[in-house]
């Protein structure tokens, strides 16, 4: 029996064909977007792509994300060496939304990779990653030249999370030129295992969420460096001295003028009182006193009691022990 004639799409006139593209999820567009050069000129010619997020993952897995609006579907391209599940496709349905994901392969699944992610940058106009992730040791031999690629293909990185599989791996230069060369505007984590406190890595200033899981080689001199409105510090080795020569520099505004949170691992409310504040001025709260305060993720929760601190333009810290994901943290909440 023969197969009917396909429908004409490209007949049609350009609302028209612009509707049929709202109906296709993110696979079906790059999928008619690669057939000529025609049709990939038709793609780039669509006018509601902002809606669209991409997100890159470049870790042992190496990935391509097309999110559609609100997430309703999400198309996973997944880059592999096993030639036996090339073109599989799995589909995940739940809560009205739509997953899919199709296996890629390639005898160089890097290049194969970076060539996707420009030709997928390029039909959605993105010039921005609203997400990329890293391994840092999953292709240490690539690291360079995928950093080069993404600066020379996207302007900016909405959130970036680095990570390295292996504990003992040096990622130390390579972090350091990552960071140096590609622009992170919204949330950066790092769970690298930063070897020595030489690492120059620069920290990204500006950012509505830092989160540094190693953060040894955190000193003092970097934490007056970082700019950030929720930062979360954890296993940091600054000294009570240095916290509270940092707490009179809050106070007389001379540093961290945009942060609204601050969370490190947990320590004893009366000791940090005793050790940190001594010879700050601070206001110890009474339990029964509830207030509403930011926590992390910007999420907020009521706090009893705490202690207070004020700069010198009225603005309130308070320090409170709370629990997250079942384990006690110390933060401070500006309010």
């Amino acid at each position: 029996m023969d197969s009917p004639n396909p429908f004409p799409i490209l007949r049609l006139p350009f609302l028209a064909i612009e509707e049929v593209f709202k109906a296709m999820n993110p696979f079906e567009i790059i999928n008619f977007s690669m057939i000529s050069k025609r049709t990939k000129s038709v793609t780039q010619q669509m006018t509601f792509y902002s809606k669209y997020s991409i997100q890159i993952n470049a870790s042992e897995m190496l990935e391509i994300w097309v999110a559609g609006p609100k997430y309703m579907t999400q198309c996973f391209y997944k880059f592999t060496t096993n030639q036996k599940i090339n073109g599989e496709v799995v589909e995940n349905t739940w809560n009205n939304r739509n997953e899919l994901l199709v296996w890629k392969y390639s005898n160089n699944p890097v290049e194969e990779w970076k060539n996707m992610c420009k030709h997928v940058l390029g039909i959605f106009k993105k010039e921005t990653i609203d997400v990329l992730l890293m391994t840092m040791d999953a292709f240490v031999n690539q690291n360079v030249s995928t950093t080069d690629f993404l600066k020379t293909n996207v302007k900016s990185v909405n959130e970036c999370y680095l990570y390295q599989s292996v504990k003992e791996n040096d990622i130390n230069e390579h972090a350091a030129y990552l960071l140096k060369n590609i622009k992170i505007t919204n949330k950066f984590s790092s769970y690298l295992h930063i070897k020595n406190d030489n690492f120059n890595g620069k920290i990204p200033k500006n950012l509505k969420e830092l989160h540094i899981d190693n953060s040894q080689w955190i000193g003092y001199e970097r934490l007056l460096e970082i700019d950030c409105k929720s930062v979360i510090l954890e296993k940091n080795l600054i000294t009570n001295k240095e916290w509270n020569m940092f707490f009179k520099k809050w106070i007389a505004m001379k540093t961290h003028l945009n942060l609204e949170y601050l969370e490190i691992d947990y320590r004893d409310i009366e000791k940090f009182r005793a050790l940190v504040l001594h010879d700050i001025p601070h206001e110890v709260m009474d339990g029964g006193v509830k207030r509403v305060l930011k926590t992390c993720f910007n999420l907020t929760q009521e706090i009893n009691g705490g202690i207070d601190i004020r700069r010198i333009d009225g603005k309130t810290v308070t320090f409170f022990v709370y629990q997250k994901f079942g384990t006690d943290r110390f933060a401070m909440s500006v309010h």
